[in-house]
């Protein structure tokens, strides 16, 4: 019998690959979009597997018509407060109304229920809509993943190319979680089709520490890449308050003070992976940290030649 998957933030980076995932199976897929939006239908309105569904997260009773029918409703939406728990909380509603058996929330990160309160904005919020969803008559799953891999080619300031090092927080030997964009979109798809998936499931495509990552970015330049002690977490966690209470723009998602805090929460080791089940879904070979640093370097190299 063919899923009826619903995919809220189906155009989104990590939505539209979840998309593309869930097509190589025998699904239907709802590309959830709000009024006004085109995007949804310029990127899938002409596939036969895909339906677009228009719907506000304010109107509840278009929300509920939209999800209705589906078999499980997935979210991948991103943002602050006003999306991570407004409007998934208008969605849950609007999933418990509509009778679907089957919500995943948006969450897709390192384990963000074992941190210390105050100390990452983005797991606090998801902490707290995961409280709704488990008060939820719904049969729930979170994705854990860790960190995206894709991450460490620029937007994490953790390996210092110019400057040849690699930075790290209290201990280099910290086991950190990654995995790719692409790899999370295949689990999260493999997820959405499993009716029997467990409340949570942690993945990873791959374990390192700061010490690993050193080794490998040497390896892979022929040139020698220094571990660079940082400070303590502490100290990270006291500068990203120093900049929060700087930031001109409290709901930006992603800006430098939230990503200390990403690092205070991986390097304490507080957000760490302790349950992975790579196998759950049966053999795989995952994107390693290895395979996306060589990749970003193949690439420099071919737009300097070029």
């Amino acid at each position: 019998m063919t899923s009826t998957v619903l995919v809220a933030g189906a155009t989104g980076d990590l939505g539209h690959r979840v998309v593309r995932e869930l097509l190589g199976h025998d699904v239907r897929v709802r590309a959830l979009t709000r009024p006004g939006s085109t995007s949804a239908a310029d990127r899938f309105g002409d596939h036969p597997q895909v339906d677009v569904v228009v719907a506000g997260y304010d109107d509840h009773e278009a929300l509920t018509r939209a999800v209705a029918g589906s078999d499980v409703v997935v979210s991948t939406v991103s943002g602050t407060r006003p999306v991570i728990v407004d409007a998934q909380r208008a969605l849950l509603a609007a999933t418990v109304a509509a009778g679907v058996p089957r919500f995943i929330p948006s969450d897709y990160s390192a384990d963000y229920r074992r941190i210390t309160p105050g100390t990452n904005r983005n797991f606090e919020l998801r902490r707290e809509f995961a409280a709704d969803v488990d008060a939820a008559p719904v049969q729930a799953t979170s994705v854990l993943t860790g960190m995206f891999t894709d991450l460490l080619t620029g937007e994490a300031p953790m390996i210092l190319s110019g400057r040849r090092l690699v930075l790290f927080w209290s201990s280099a030997d910290q086991v950190l979680d990654f995995t790719t964009k692409d790899d999370v979109a295949r689990v999260t798809a493999l997820v959405a089709l499993d009716d029997d998936a467990p409340r949570v499931i942690e993945m990873a495509g791959d374990q390192v520490s700061a010490r690993d990552v050193a080794r490998t970015v040497s390896e892979l330049t022929g040139t020698r890449f220094r571990l660079q002690w940082a400070g303590t977490t502490g100290t990270l966690a006291a500068m990203s308050s120093v900049g929060r209470r700087l930031a001109k723009d409290p709901d930006e998602t992603f800006p430098a003070w939230q990503g200390m805090q990403y690092f205070v929460s991986m390097f304490s080791g507080q957000a760490q992976l302790r349950h992975v089940d790579n196998g759950r879904y049966g053999a795989h070979e995952w994107t390693s940290v290895r395979d996306v640093l060589g990749a970003n370097l193949a690439a420099a190299s071919a737009r300097t030649a070029s």
